[in-house]
């Protein structure tokens, strides 16, 4: 297995232009793909869970114009729902972005269509988006786990209507849904059961259906009204924000060391959730300098959290990791669908964390973490999870050298991790 091994970090300091948002990247391309009229995407993330979408629509014939360096795509649009393409089995990795939009829209699509996974889409939940088309008479079958993939799914019966979905386990599903309705021919109507977890990837679903050219409306997140019959219309260009999620490392680092690390490419205005980790800095003693392009943290004395951090789950990872640097137990609660993301992330912290020399303790849905004296040198297993690599890689900011099993598991979402993490950490 491939290891790398992170010498103790003396110093953070710099500035980064941060690649494209994933959660963006993935919904642009399928709005895209589905809207009448060329779109220019700006910012385009390349990673595993992108290029399986990329790979996904090329299988569906978009006519796609890729510049990897240039970091766009032209997408030329087909303004309809996606004729049947010759090859009907779609395997998307790991990639939650991908895999749950796609399998609705293909509901929309004539033909009996394959959805898969790797070893770990195998593992993960898509049962909830199930039940709910089949409330909406689409017909379905597990190939192999029961509520995850591999699914056989019968396409072009969907028409819109009622439906309740339950919203306690991750909100791709009501994205997928929301993406997929406004091209049904009826009007729909989606009932949240029970607490939607990880609103503000909501309000990026909203948002970006809004910039092409389509409306739902909700009532405090439970009821969502979505009109069918609408069409998604290309923007022209397409700008793609810098991943908030991925930017919580640099600020991070900055936080544990007391520098200032300054990211391009993310701004105050963001539509992204994540953004509010900020604002957990802040709470941690962190000082924080946003503007319209680029937003700066310089670390300080840092304080322990009790939060509720359900509106930011990635991010919240990386708070954990910065509760090792803090003086005093931190407690971050509601975080339920840790566990059932690309790993069983609970678990995976928590065995990690300890071999850190933190004293741990967990629940259902939430996580202490009481940091040692001084953090041990460990070898980091990463669970193929690319976010366990990246916030352990904050662990080499103590006294210790770690060491990351797998650390290509980046390139799921941020290939490029490694490379601009040395470039603002100094040894």
């Amino acid at each position: 297995m491939e290891q790398l091994i992170i010498e103790p970090v003396t110093h953070a300091e710099g500035e980064i232009q941060l690649p494209g948002s994933k959660s963006l990247t993935n919904r642009a391309l399928l709005l895209a793909a589905l809207a009448t009229g060329e779109t220019r995407l700006h910012n385009l993330l390349n990673s595993a869970d992108t290029e399986r979408m990329l790979e996904a629509l090329n299988q569906l014939a978009v006519p796609l114009e890729t510049n990897h360096q240039a970091a766009e795509c032209l997408v030329t649009g087909q303004g309809r729902p996606f004729t049947p393409p010759n090859e009907m089995s779609f395997f998307l990795g790991n990639a939650g972005t991908a895999i749950r939009p796609l399998t609705s829209i293909l509901s929309l699509c004539q033909g009996t269509f394959l959805i898969d996974g790797d070893e770990y889409m195998r593992e993960r939940p898509i049962e909830h988006l199930i039940e709910a088309l089949n409330q909406l008479g689409v017909k379905t079958e597990y190939l192999g786990k029961h509520g995850c993939p591999p699914v056989r799914l019968h396409g072009g019966t969907l028409k819109g209507g009622k439906v309740s979905v339950k919203g306690n386990i991750s909100s791709q599903y009501l994205t997928a849904l929301l993406m997929t309705l406004p091209l049904a021919r009826e009007d729909s109507e989606i009932t949240v059961i029970g607490e939607q977890v990880s609103k503000p990837y909501l309000d990026i679903t909203l948002d970006i259906m809004e910039k092409f050219g389509v409306h739902a409306s909700h009532d405090n997140y439970q009821l969502f009204k979505v009109p069918g019959g609408q069409q998604y219309t290309s923007p022209g260009d397409y700008l793609i924000e810098g991943d908030a999620s991925s930017a919580s490392y640099f600020f991070a680092a900055a936080a544990i060391k007391g520098g200032t690390i300054r990211v391009n490419g993310l701004g105050r205005d963001s539509v992204q959730g994540d953004i509010g980790f900020l604002d957990v800095m802040e709470a941690m003693g962190a000082t924080v300098t946003r503007t319209d392009n680029w937003i700066e943290v310089t670390g300080g004395e840092l304080r322990p959290v009790d939060m509720d951090l359900n509106h930011i789950p990635d991010a919240a990872m990386t708070v954990a990791m910065v509760a090792l640097f803090a003086k005093g137990k931190s407690r971050i609660s509601n975080i339920y669908n840790w566990r059932v993301k690309e790993t069983d992330r609970m678990t995976a912290m928590a065995t990690e964390l300890r071999k850190l020399g933190a004293i741990i303790t967990t629940g259902e849905d939430f996580i202490e973490i009481e940091p040692p004296e001084e953090l041990q040198p460990a070898t980091i297993d990463t669970y193929g999870d690319h976010r366990m690599a990246m916030c352990f890689s904050l662990a080499a900011l103590g006294s210790s050298p770690v060491t990351i099993n797998d650390p290509g598991c980046v390139d799921k979402t941020f290939p490029t991790y490694f490379t601009l993490f040395n470039q603002v950490t100094q040894r």
